[in-house]
């Protein structure tokens, strides 16, 4: 996103890094470099380090960094691994840093790539189709992102690794809804809902960013909403706290759902048990 990190909360959850969890977006290096550290810790220790069978009481062990190393590691096996598993990222050893450890350099043998050989990755793009060209194309024709498979599988509730460890699951601090609406039309409508609410408004491909110019508790509030295609004719939109107080952000989605409800669409199973309730 804008602010350079990774915001996708998925993984397993007994190999996952704690930043990855906490919703403040997260550097993915450092964060895999956590979990090739649990991944060297089994292969040491014969199990893993972070194991309870309550998820929460799991994520308290993983975010502390509670792990004893067995009496056989060696001593440079005990000095670095708990550089690794450090659940501070920013003082959480990086891999130049790790190339350099007297442990780790034992019997390494740094990898040797042929120059000459010519690499060509068309049948990587044309599989993938994420190629940089196809990328600005997109990007020029004015059409949504396309939403990736991890991010489709994070938005199952039962494999969203967030839904664990939230403190108090009333107040979220980003929310989702599908539309059948062009994406030029939601984009309006979530505009002229937000406008009289005293919000200011910045669009650009598709992406919103949403400022209330009066503060509240905790600052202006900021919301950064972003229209994603599904299939040619379903949208996810999703809008996120950026800034400012999760309550208001709820309180403000409540308001703009009301105003923009012909643009949300239901299924049909979904509608009905609304209309029965």
């Amino acid at each position: 996103q804008a602010d350079g990190l990774l915001h996708t909360t998925c993984g397993t959850p007994n190999y996952v890094a704690p930043e990855v969890i906490q919703d403040k977006g997260y550097n993915g290096a450092l964060a895999d470099l956590w979990s090739c550290g649990v991944i060297l810790f089994v292969m040491l220790a014969g199990y893993l380090p972070f194991e309870d069978d309550n998820v929460s009481a799991l994520y308290k062990k993983i975010s502390g960094a509670q792990f004893t190393c067995p009496s056989w590691f060696s001593d440079g096996a005990k000095r670095l691994i708990p550089r690794i598993l450090d659940p501070n990222p920013s003082t959480r050893i990086t891999i130049p840093q790790l190339l350099k450890d007297p442990w780790f350099k034992k019997g390494y043998k740094p990898p040797v790539f042929d120059e000459k050989h010519q690499t060509s990755l068309d049948d990587v793009d044309a599989a993938f189709g994420d190629s940089e060209e196809k990328q600005v194309e997109e990007e020029m024709e004015g059409q949504p992102a396309s939403m990736n498979a991890f991010e489709l599988i994070s938005l199952n509730k039962g494999l969203n690794l967030r839904n664990f460890f939230e403190a108090d699951k009333k107040y979220r601090r980003e929310t989702r809804f599908t539309s059948q609406c062009p994406p030029e039309e939601i984009i309006s409508r979530i505009e002229e809902a937000a406008k009289p609410l005293g919000f200011d408004i910045q669009k650009k491909n598709y992406k919103m960013r949403m400022k209330n110019l009066e503060a509240g508790r905790k600052g202006n509030l900021n919301v950064a909403t972003e229209v994603f295609q599904v299939a040619p004719s379903l949208f996810v939109v999703e809008l996120k706290k950026a800034k400012g107080d999760t309550l208001e952000f709820q309180k403000f989605y409540k308001t703009l759902s009301a105003q923009i409800k012909d643009v949300v669409w239901v299924c049909e199973s979904e509608a009905e048990e609304r209309g029965s309730t």
